[in-house]
């Protein structure tokens, strides 16, 4: 058995190889770096091309979302690009205007459905809004909601649209109890784990920056929430995100 990290965000160059090794050495065999926007998805998919059980995504996230998606689409070709994303929304911090987002959420969705690609969200402060969007654009047969901060009630919501559940560090802080009630609720097969490096690191990491050799902390956490096996989560997140992604046909 091994880890998959299904959402990270390596650094181009050695530092990205070396991330990449150190997680290998702590049993996370696969990897799958997120772009976040054009430039910076040309960089993932480079990196997927130089490393072994490293993927890539292409997508612009809401906080550039007023930068447009042009030159996106070009990108979705490279076998290494396993997914359109990270994208969605994000009325948190609102780096984008809230049209800009929408538009560039609704335009990734298309690309989703157009390249028979999985659909990564990022969505913060806007469920609602996210959902909307989603149920007006079609829902894409593969979707997955990325460092889930919701609770039952957006699990429910989810689930109910058949997207896959991806739970980061998170789960481990003190203040988290609604993101374990929705641990506890999702059924273990639409559950995958992520660090959402270097963002988010688990307890005892916390407040020093993330790496995807951690993502065992996060599979051990959930395990604990559900009272499983560690062996029988990480089992069914590898064979879950697999598929999923079509690792092993990529």
């Amino acid at each position: 058995m091994a880890w998959i990290d299904q959402h990270c965000h390596l650094p181009a160059g050695i530092e990205g190889h070396r991330l990449s090794a150190e997680a290998r050495e702590a049993g996370v065999e696969r990897l799958v770096t997120v772009g976040t926007g054009v430039e910076g998805s040309r960089e993932m998919i480079a990196l997927a091309r130089e490393i072994e059980g490293v993927w890539a995504t292409a997508g612009v996230h809401p906080h550039d979302a007023e930068t447009g998606i042009d030159g996106l689409e070009a990108l979705l070709s490279a076998p290494e690009v396993v997914a359109v994303g990270e994208c969605g929304l994000d009325y948190h911090y609102d780096h984008s205007p809230r049209s800009a987002q929408v538009d560039v959420f609704a335009r990734q969705i298309a690309l989703a459905h157009r390249h028979g690609l999985p659909l990564m969200i990022h969505t913060r402060e806007a469920w609602p809004e996210t959902f909307e969007v989603l149920d007006r654009e079609g829902i894409p047969s593969r979707l997955v909601f990325h460092c889930f901060t919701g609770g039952a009630a957006e699990l429910e919501q989810c689930l109910e649209r058949g997207a896959l559940v991806s739970f980061s560090g998170i789960i481990t802080f003190r203040s988290a109890d609604e993101v374990r009630e929705a641990v506890a609720a999702c059924p273990l097969e639409r559950l995958l784990v992520e660090t959402d490096s270097p963002y988010l690191a688990p307890v005892p990491h916390r407040g020093k920056p993330n790496r995807p050799a951690l993502v065992p902390l996060v599979g051990a956490a959930v395990a604990e929430v559900k009272g499983l096996p560690v062996d029988e989560v990480e089992a069914m997140v590898w064979k879950t995100s697999s598929l999923f992604y079509g690792l092993d046909a990529a």
